[in-house]
């Protein structure tokens, strides 16, 4: 085993290696010997992600979102290992259960017990439930499931994984930051694949760049290269765009904010199943928000494609496509609603005039000469206009017939009090072409035919 001050001098070394400019590391590399040159190859630095790195500055708390398989456990597992052969120090290790702890945190394929070479792998004392590093350092095993086993200990940092899982997370952060005091900087990392709860929705909602709470994400497909081949392909064929994809593979917290109109079980519940055929569709509309000017720093063009088939009270929608896009130019607009209209064989265009009046039908019949529009003018604020609509998919009468990430975040979160103050361009074209097609054709008297 190499003695400790060797394996000291080491890592130092390779810190000092990674503060270098790119040319004094070339120069460092010539002159390294073959086990500097290793330790320097093995550094978790030389093949990490930057979402897998500490970020800069000074904080308390480190949140980690990734999706399933995304490389989570091995940034935890390297941050603690970094932290602990550095400098002697007290480390808590925090799972959902002891179970978790041992075959995931530590004996794991990207556990504390796989990392680094020989010398600096620390011994696992399995009776005591805990690791000692070559350093001195001590690591020690908790489970979440018992809060109060945190209260009595000390630590210099602790690494919680899969925070979402804990059984009672903010009871556990609460006792853990409490018992996270030693040293001149004490910190958390908290590794997990998202889930809406509270703790994790406040622990988002204090992030600052420059403040004690910091979040960085990676989805799966960034860890592609560590994973089996074919795997993220095979994910996102079966649950790409959906929430559970969105969540699981993306690594994204979806969230459902308060005031909102529609949720997001609401459009889980809509999706047609995988497989199922679109119903045949009597009336099929393109329905388009424009932007109220053009140019970089315009807003989104809302274009949606929707259809219906049924008779009263039966009668249902299936929304086809999201086609909305931005920032977006007048003919560059124009082309797209007009060529959603062909691909979709549909039998009108919608198209709101509030903002451009008489322009938006000029620069559509430039783009398409004949095209079918339909003008229509908003008398009524956007919630007044889309809960109708909203009540619509609370009834099951609005079927999605395949994912619309972009949309359906917009649709859970318009209404919202502290909802993005965006104009929601995507969510207004959809209540146009649902109330077209369920609710009655709104703003008939203002029909107008090219």
């Amino acid at each position: 085993m190499t003695p400790p001050d060797t394996l000291a001098t080491m890592l130092s070394f390779v810190d000092t290696f990674w503060t270098m400019t790119m040319r004094e590391r070339v120069r460092a590399w010539k002159t390294a010997k073959p086990p500097a040159r290793d330790a320097i190859h093995t550094d978790f630095r030389y093949r990490a992600t930057g979402p897998q790195l500490p970020p800069p500055g000074e904080w308390r708390t480190w949140l980690f979102l990734g999706g399933r398989g995304a490389g989570k456990t091995r940034a935890g597992a390297e941050w603690v290992r970094h932290r602990a052969l550095r400098t002697v120090s007290r480390i808590a290790l925090v799972g959902p259960t002891f179970n978790d702890v041992r075959e995931v945190m530590i004996e794991g394929p990207s556990g504390l017990l796989r990392l680094g070479s020989r010398a600096e792998r620390p011994r696992y004392e399995v009776s005591r439930k805990r690791l000692v590093f070559p350093s001195g350092s001590l690591a020690y095993a908790f489970s979440a499931e018992d809060a109060d086993g945190l209260r009595g200990p000390q630590f210099d940092y602790a690494w919680g994984d899969e925070f979402a899982a804990w059984s009672d997370p903010q009871r556990v952060l609460d006792t853990l930051r409490m018992g996270v005091r030693l040293g001149g900087a004490p910190q958390i990392l908290l590794t997990t694949t998202p889930r809406p709860i509270p703790a994790l929705k406040a622990l988002v909602k204090s992030w600052d760049p420059n403040g004690p709470v910091r979040v960085t994400h990676q989805p799966t497909a960034a860890n592609a290269a560590n994973l089996a081949p074919g795997f993220v392909e095979a994910l996102n064929a079966a649950y790409g765009g959906s929430m559970l994809g969105r969540q699981e593979v993306e690594g994204l917290l979806i969230d459902d904010p308060e005031g909102a109109l529609w949720t997001r079980d609401q459009i889980e519940a809509a999706r047609l199943e995988t497989g199922h055929p679109v119903p045949e569709l009597d009336r099929i509309v393109v329905a388009l928000d424009p932007p109220a000017s053009g140019g970089p720093r315009s807003d989104e063009c809302g274009i949606v494609v929707a259809g219906a088939q049924g008779e009263g009270p039966a009668r249902c929608a299936v929304v086809l496509a999201d086609l909305s896009f931005g920032p977006a130019l007048p003919a560059d607009w124009a082309a797209r609603a007009a060529t959603a209209f062909e691909d979709y064989s549909a039998d009108a265009l919608i198209a709101e005039a509030n903002q451009g009046g008489e322009m938006v039908r000029s620069v559509l019949q430039a783009a398409a000469p004949g095209l079918p529009v339909r003008l229509v003018h908003a008398s009524r604020g956007k919630r007044a206009r889309a809960e109708p609509v909203a009540a619509l998919y609370a009834a099951g009468r609005v079927r999605h017939a395949r994912p619309c990430p972009a949309l359906e975040d917009q649709m859970c979160a318009f209404g919202a009090a502290d909802g993005p103050k965006s104009s929601p361009d995507r969510v207004d074209a959809l209540v146009w072409a649902i109330s077209d097609l369920v609710l009655g054709r709104v703003g008939a008297p203002r029909l107008r035919r090219l």
